[in-house]
């Protein structure tokens, strides 16, 4: 891995550090394409980029979200009993998941993960402004039903779920913007244990990964994206705080449209250098 990669890395940690505390979400939608593309060109093969992509992303969330969890719990906005019931049921989810991203083809699965940001994206913008107090469902069965969801998507994909986790609390769950950001980073560590558990057991023995993995886990990836995002987590909730539960909706959506975009490879079709 040449310095430029390592350089390249260390920033994408910062930046997905930083978005895993101010959104709530765990920084795939940053770290996905990047890994990809930058393995792509070191000369591994497609189907293997995307995967050790995934699972390596899970595992940076993993750390990430335990952060950013404990810096929105010094302020109060962390519902505990919801995010663990979602959570644990997550993990199911995010296993299975995972275990069926493992055998899908490259070019699905970059455009499922395009696509889905996309169309998340645009479920946050439309929809009607959140109220900032609202009664959050704590029925059981709900939440049970909706983490297995979650995991679902999250281990298929090979992110922890926030782009999910939060337009669900905030719409169907009725959390406001903050208590959704923050609760989701105690699912996230659940979905994402599951999840980088699922790619490291799937990709042991696979032939063609890059040097220092275990399975689809690259562990020089984890060092670099982790020890420069944890940090930034923190620095992230903090600001979460001081802004609007809006304004946090509408970084969120222009930060999503351009990766989706991005990843389904429309930007390439139209012969945009962006």
């Amino acid at each position: 891995m040449t310095a430029e990669f390592i350089v390249v890395l260390l920033l994408v940690g910062m930046g997905a550090g930083f978005a895993s505390g101010l959104m709530g979400m765990g920084g795939g939608f940053i770290m996905v394409p990047v890994q990809f593309w930058m393995l792509k060109s070191m000369g591994i093969e497609p189907d293997i980029a995307i995967r050790v992509s995934l699972g390596t992303n899970l595992l940076v969330v993993l750390f990430n979200a335990v952060n950013g969890a404990m810096a929105h719990h010094k302020r109060g906005a962390v519902v505990w009993r919801a995010g663990v019931t979602l959570g644990i049921a997550s993990v199911f989810g995010a296993y299975l998941g995972a275990i069926f991203a493992t055998h899908l083809p490259v070019k699905i699965m970059t455009l499922l993960f395009g696509t889905f940001i996309v169309l998340v994206a645009i479920r946050m913008l439309t929809a009607k402004p959140v109220e900032e107090v609202q009664a959050h469902s704590h029925k059981r069965s709900l939440l049970i039903a909706w983490g297995f969801v979650f995991g679902i998507f999250s281990g298929t994909l090979g992110v922890a779920g926030g782009g999910i986790y939060v337009p669900v609390m905030v719409f169907v769950l009725k959390f406001t913007m903050h208590q959704a950001v923050a609760t989701s980073m105690v699912t996230m560590v659940f979905s994402a244990a599951g999840g980088s558990l699922s790619f490291m057991i799937n990709g042991l023995g696979i032939e063609g990964l890059p040097p220092y993995s275990t399975g689809y886990l690259n562990w020089l990836q984890w060092v670099l994206l982790s020890g420069s995002g944890i940090p930034m987590a923190h620095l992230g909730a903090r600001v979460a705080h001081r802004l609007k539960g809006n304004t946090i909706r509408y970084i969120f959506v222009t930060v999503l449209v351009y990766l989706g975009l991005k990843m389904t490879g429309i930007f390439e079709w139209l012969n945009l250098p962006i």
